[in-house]
This record gives C-alpha cells, structure tokens and sequence, in this order.
C-alpha cells in the first residue's frame, strides 16, 4: 500500500521482489553479492518488460563493506539477511539510516523459534533474530515502528509435511 518511489532490495538474488516492486512503479537499486544472481535478476527484469528493467538497477556490492547513500531510499527491503550479531547490527543501522523521512524499513528473517522445528536447520542459530531486537536499536525519536512481531506460516519440512515457520518482521516508518 506504500506510494511508488526509491527502493534498496537488499541482498536481491534474482530480483524476484525488486520486479515486483518496479512492476509496481517503484525505482529499484537491487544490491547483491553475487554477480551471477544479479545476471540472472536483469534477465528476469527485461522478461517483465521495458518499463520494469528501466526501473531497475543491479549493483554487485556487499553492503557491510559498500557505501549505502543515507536517507535516499523511500523503502529499504531487507529479507533474511542472516550475519553474526555485530555484523548484522552495524549493516542494519546503515540500511535504516539510508531511509529517506518518511521512508519505510522493512526487514524480514527466520526467527529463533524455527529452531524447534524441522522446517529450517539454520547452520549458524546464533545468526537468527527477532523484529523486537531490531525494533530496540531504532530510535523513537526517529522511528515509528509499525510491526515488530514474529508471523507465522506454512512451510514444508524435508519430509513433506506441512509444518509452522514463524518469520521476524519489523516495519518501521521514518518520521519526517
């Protein structure tokens, strides 16, 4: 329901929610690490049409390292970006500072209760995290946090059945 504007998708892969977005007039930078995802994501782009690929940029960057513009971005998407605890605090506090005022921060990832299931055996747990972590780092002065939570839905284990993941989601708004 956000209006169209500047979206940073984060760890973008092949660009399945950065096409979605520029399907939906959004202006996308889609940033990942990998040079073949990325290949891949503009070609899936150009498959949607013209207008979406002149709506999408693909930049190969690892954003711990790389220079995020700070308040240029009216989103700034971020799905299961998983990285040791300080890692992942210091790329989350540059993701939200790239938030324009009014912006919106989405960030979405596996949260710790999957551990006591099937359905996800994460490598390295101590990389989960829950959208009230997140929430705590933000400001109020700054932020409006409209969701911290953890979501629910169906997934399949690796036997097929049908089991609950739960999903850490924070949606914050950047006040203007």
């Amino acid at each position: 329901a956000l209006p169209a504007g500047r979206a940073l998708d984060v760890g973008s892969g092949e660009g399945a929610d950065a096409v979605w977005l520029a399907a939906r007039g959004w202006r996308v930078t889609g940033v990942d690490i990998s040079a073949t995802a990325l290949e891949r994501a503009a070609a899936h782009a150009a498959d949607a049409g013209a207008d979406v690929a002149d709506r999408t940029e693909w930049v190969r960057a690892d954003l711990r390292d790389h220079a995020v513009p700070e308040g240029a971005y009216d989103l700034v998407s971020a799905q299961y970006m998983h990285l040791p605890d300080e890692a992942r605090r210091t790329l989350f506090a540059r993701l939200a500072a790239a938030v324009a005022p009014g912006g919106t921060l989405l960030i979405v990832g596996h949260h710790p209760s999957d551990l006591l299931t099937r359905v996800r055996q994460m490598h390295f747990p101590q990389m989960m995290f829950t959208a009230e972590e997140v929430a705590a780092s933000l400001d109020p002065a700054e932020w409006e946090v409209a969701a911290a939570e953890a979501r629910s839905r169906t997934a399949v284990d690796p036997e097929g059945r049908e089991v609950t993941s739960r999903d850490a989601v924070l949606v914050a708004r950047r006040r203007a």
